[in-house]
């Protein structure tokens, strides 16, 4: 059989392994780095022993975050040998080189120019503008239905148990114009929800003073809320995370009332005692936040709030646990994540007082979850009986996996829905809920 120039371009394409870790925000920094890759003609290979080149995008927000990129690293190393390495931890590119002295490159992270230029020099582009085609959204890590919306890099704040800023930089974001015009894209191309996400999203557009950019027939601000409404008009779910409770957060909860953007909030208030929140140098006036959501909830009474805490922070003393419990009971969050102090090299937090021992940490740990999960328990029974929309994750051959507009992927819980006619990854339907645990409800499309 007579080869092709088709053929002959597929066979001599350069194939690349990825590996991405850690945040939704690195995911995204994945995408555009293998959406460039894909546009030079790169192909994408799911085994590191039948690839060119691996890259590895690495976290290194905590020290587990950073054992977990070593031995992704390691298996990269044994399996293929050709490895760059990118990412958080790639801002220390030490500690790396010292384990792998082999690595072809370690680059930071947001570098994607490095990266790219990393690739070109371990195995060059074949690329053929006619037979090489991306979509104009670009590839996506995520399934078809949901994708992340990434508005800025960086942070301005100086949390004491955090290192963002010194591996990303001071927040930096992206024109408005820019922003809906990506996800303009991804909507046509059928995403049917949108994760806004960043590292600080409620101080977007502060860098530039809300600086005005075009979209369609009219100048848009880079603020939060003005995003947030225009978002909003695209058709699709519109869930906002990593939402820092500032003043102006009060001008997206409408919004939700309308239906714009989903009645959700990802705001991460790491505590609720005033002395520890001081010692973490959180941003916000915290400790009213038991008053601002209750206003929220007047404007909008099905507004699901999702949020971490940490527990054993330096110097964390049983008074102070004890008003993060009171406050947790009180507050009723609909979603809860609680992790243990975990020092990480070069955080403030590890010299601002004494250690909390980690027999203390984990009671402390079991006790609030023992506490949000009677919370968790009673919200999700409110639940049943009601019809809820759901968009479908995952669909089995007699029941699906998906979420209500209360529920973000991989993070919070699911609906096993029942059905007789069939669904499709990315559908909604609508599900009458029929029982409920702590995290996932049961239901049957209706």
């Amino acid at each position: 059989m007579p080869m092709t120039a088709s053929s002959l371009t597929k066979a001599s394409a350069p194939r690349i392994s990825f590996v991405s870790l850690g945040c939704p925000k690195a995911l995204v920094d994945s995408e555009r780095i293998l959406t460039h890759l894909r546009a030079e003609g790169y192909e994408l290979s799911r085994r590191h022993d039948g690839a060119d080149v691996v890259i590895v995008n690495t976290c290194g927000f905590l020290d587990s975050a950073k054992a977990e990129s070593l031995d992704a690293i390691g298996q990269a190393m044994a399996e293929n040998g050709r490895v760059i390495v990118t990412g958080c931890m790639g801002a220390q590119p030490d500690e790396i080189r010292d384990k792998y002295p082999n690595l072809l490159a370690v680059t930071g992270p947001q570098a994607y120019e490095s990266v790219v230029a990393a690739v070109h020099e371990a195995v060059p582009p074949a690329h053929d503008p006619f037979l090489d085609l991306i979509p104009p959204q670009g590839v996506k890590l995520t399934p078809r239905h949901y994708a992340y919306l990434k508005i800025s890099e960086g942070c301005n704040n100086r949390c004491t148990f955090c290192i963002i800023p010194s591996l990303r930089g001071d927040l930096v974001s992206r024109p408005a114009g820019d922003v809906l015009r990506e996800a303009e894209k991804l909507v046509k191309a059928g995403v049917k929800e949108l994760l806004v996400v960043s590292q600080d999203t409620s101080a977007y557009g502060v860098d530039t003073r809300y600086a005005a950019s075009p979209w369609r027939d009219r100048e848009v601000r880079a603020r939060f809320a003005d995003l947030a409404a225009e978002l909003g008009t695209l058709g699709a779910w519109v869930r906002l995370h990593y939402v820092y409770p500032y003043p102006h957060v009060d001008e997206v909860i409408p919004l939700m009332a309308e239906g714009k953007v989903l009645p959700y909030l990802d705001m991460p208030l790491q505590h609720a005692s005033p002395s520890v929140l001081k010692r973490m140098r959180r941003p916000g006036n915290q400790e009213r936040q038991l008053e601002r959501i209750r206003r929220w909830r007047e404007l909008c009474p099905d507004l699901a709030i999702r949020s971490t805490f940490i527990v054993g922070f330096p110097g964390e003393t049983e008074a102070e646990f004890e008003e993060l419990l009171a406050w947790i009971r009180e507050a009723k969050l609909e979603r809860v994540g609680c992790f243990t102090y975990e020092p990480v090299k070069g955080a403030a937090a590890n010299d601002v007082a004494a250690p909390v021992p980690p027999e203390v940490q984990a009671e402390r740990k079991r006790r609030f979850m023992e506490a949000q999960q009677g919370v968790s328990l009673r919200l999700q029974k409110a639940k049943v009986g009601k019809r809820l929309p759901v968009i479908i994750d995952e669909a089995g051959p007699s029941v699906a996996r998906g979420r209500t507009k209360y529920d973000a992927p991989e993070i919070d819980g699911s609906v096993h829905v029942a059905f007789r006619r069939p669904v499709r990854a990315g559908d909604i339907v609508t599900v009458k809920i029929e029982a409920a645990d702590a995290y996932d409800l049961h239901g049957s499309v209706v």
